[in-house]
């Protein structure tokens, strides 16, 4: 189908921001302003609408390595992005078979190497890919000045270290190029916290690709990864919803395109879920209404965003649906049996599942004879499909023995 890869990069790119927001304390749209000011600085240079487009994408994507960075050192206390190299490699290699329009090979690799050779990897000059020197400039001046700030005072300020950089830690054509674009009132206006993805999107070059729903899945799954790592409760939560979907998959007998779509139902079901503090989702006590108001709020916010991406009609409603339920019970919106189809139900029943396999701050990880329990109780009371709880228990229970 056709696809418009950077619609959805920008639909889910909150999930990177929260990321760099809650570990790292970088104002919320970080990797937006980032992408950006790139951006502006590509047009300013004449770039291509094919390397406008891939530069956006890399720069939405330039700290995608956090999350798995995270899950495996978990900081106890914020360090700067810039001394992480593994979140470049790792981030380089998530994007490895991602379908850019150019060869962009080592973009996010380099984005944090200076042209002195004082960068994690000591590259010079010309050896570092342009559009990382690109990138790399614009998440330094983001991360010191929080771009929506620019103006008056602030933005002299902003101009004299840039002129110090030049031609020292970034070519003098990208600092000439961001030069010129802060002088424009509507730079500092377009990054607004309500403005930013539209901006985004009005500047970006629409390029459409032909993808299928196997090569849109190589993206759902890096922000899988990113979802998972938000706490270590969670640490492969998505990644086994998508095995346990697959498995119930093979089951039904589905074929290869409705098998594909319901993985990214999966990996992305709890999109929304990085709205959420980890003081909540981390509670070992009970949670106040007003904690548990804020968890419900998920899988609105994952409609929200996956209601954007073409393509994703029924994708969206698969990952949106998990917590309702039959007897209208559920939330956000207290849909009922009429309103739910069966993938809509069939990843209600397996969330249930999988998070109660997985440990948890109250409570240990349960296996199958203490799980199923649980789930035919829930159905025999109306809350979800008995069909689907007795056909989970033929496919787990065999692989439980």
């Amino acid at each position: 189908m056709k696809f418009d890869l950077n619609n959805f990069l920008l639909a889910v790119s909150f999930a990177l921001d929260y990321v760099e927001r809650d570990i790292f304390g970088v104002p919320l749209n970080h990797g937006k302003r980032v992408a950006y000011t790139s951006l502006m600085i590509g047009r300013q240079l004449g770039m291509a609408e094919d390397d406008l487009a891939d530069l956006v994408s890399l720069a939405v994507l330039h700290d995608n390595g956090l999350s798995e960075y995270i899950a495996n050192k978990r900081p106890q206390k914020k360090v700067k992005l810039e001394n992480i190299k593994a979140h470049c490699t790792i981030g380089e290699r998530n994007v490895k078979n991602y379908p850019f329009l150019r060869n962009e090979r080592d973009v996010i690799l380099y984005h944090h190497e200076k042209i002195d050779g004082s960068g994690l990897f000591h590259l010079r000059g010309a050896k570092i890919p342009f559009k990382s020197q690109i990138i790399g400039f614009a998440d330094y001046i983001d991360i010191r000045f929080a771009a929506n700030k620019m103006y008056g005072a602030y933005n002299d300020k902003v101009r004299e270290i840039v002129n110090t950089l030049k031609n020292r830690k970034f070519h003098a054509s990208i600092c000439d190029a961001f030069l010129r674009e802060i002088t424009k009132t509507r730079y500092r206006l377009d990054q607004e916290p309500e403005n930013i993805e539209e901006a985004i999107r009005r500047y970006t070059p629409e390029k459409f690709l032909d993808l299928d729903y196997k090569e849109i899945r190589g993206m759902s799954m890096i922000f899988s990864k990113i979802i998972d790592a938000k706490s270590k409760f969670t640490s492969r939560h998505s990644k086994g919803l998508s095995e346990k979907a697959g498995m119930m998959a093979a089951f039904y007998k589905y074929g290869e395109e409705e098998t594909i779509k319901l993985h990214i139902a999966a990996d992305l079901h709890d999109l929304g879920k990085l709205l959420i503090s980890n003081d909540i989702l981390e509670a070992e006590r009970k949670l106040t209404d007003d904690e548990f108001a804020k968890i419900q709020s998920h899988t609105y916010y994952t409609r929200v965003s996956l209601s954007k991406i073409s393509g994703f009609k029924e994708i969206t409603e698969w990952a949106a649906n998990h917590h309702e339920k039959l007897n209208g019970k559920g939330y956000p919106y207290g849909l009922t049996a009429k309103d739910l189809d069966f993938n809509s139900r069939l990843l209600g029943c397996l969330d249930i599942y999988q998070a109660l396999t997985e440990e948890r701050p109250y409570r240990s990880g349960m296996g199958h004879c203490e799980v199923m329990p649980i789930l035919y109780n829930m159905a025999n009371e109306g809350f979800i499909d008995k069909v689907i709880v007795a056909d989970i228990d033929k496919v787990f229970g065999s692989t439980d023995k």
